[in-house]
């Protein structure tokens, strides 16, 4: 890593009111899928695949650590493999009682910074269903600090969820990045 990138990455670590940034743990599973249980917005995965999320995918992703060291806000993420210059964020939540204070902000700009100095970084894309205004707000906001532009496409229409009732998923592609 350059002393740029260093200097970079330090810039977005900084969190709100003293809490840190971290890789998930297997141990962290149960609670980040009670805190997506408890954001009643997100589509709740297994108890299964949040552990997963945690030993698979802990390079790739984040949480945010109150002072006890108990989890308090994650993004769980993936590098693409047919495109390894992007990272698709699956899911981004904030317990109830840290959300206001831009926690997930600075939890998508260090979880990008560190990805883009760990395996560099071109885009970053998202999935957000219409009604969803506050991921789309933290996207928008996330492209506009960035320099980026912002594509919009629908990826999956609401008659290819099999469980019905599914809004659509619209694919937000953010990117160059320049990080």
């Amino acid at each position: 890593m350059t002393a740029a990138q260093a200097d970079l990455q330090a810039e977005f670590l900084e969190m709100p009111e003293g809490l840190r940034i971290d890789r998930p743990e297997v141990a962290d599973g149960a609670t980040l899928w009670r805190i997506a249980k408890d954001s009643e917005t997100l589509d709740l995965n297994s108890s299964y695949s949040y552990l997963l999320w945690c030993r698979d995918f802990a390079g790739t992703s984040v949480v945010a650590r109150a002072a006890d060291g108990r989890p308090v806000g994650f993004i769980t993420a993936y590098v693409r493999p047919e495109r390894p210059g992007t990272l698709l964020v699956w899911q981004v939540a904030v317990d109830a009682a840290y959300r206001g204070r831009g926690l997930a902000a600075a939890l998508l700009d260090g979880l990008t910074a560190r990805v883009a100095g760990e395996r560099g970084l071109s885009v970053v894309e998202t999935t957000i269903t219409p009604d969803n205004t506050a991921s789309e707000r933290l996207f928008t906001s996330f492209a506009r600090r960035h320099g980026a532009p912002v594509e919009r496409e629908v990826l999956f229409e609401t008659g290819q969820f099999p469980d019905g009732g599914h809004d659509p998923e619209v694919l937000y592609r953010i990117g160059p990045l320049s990080l």
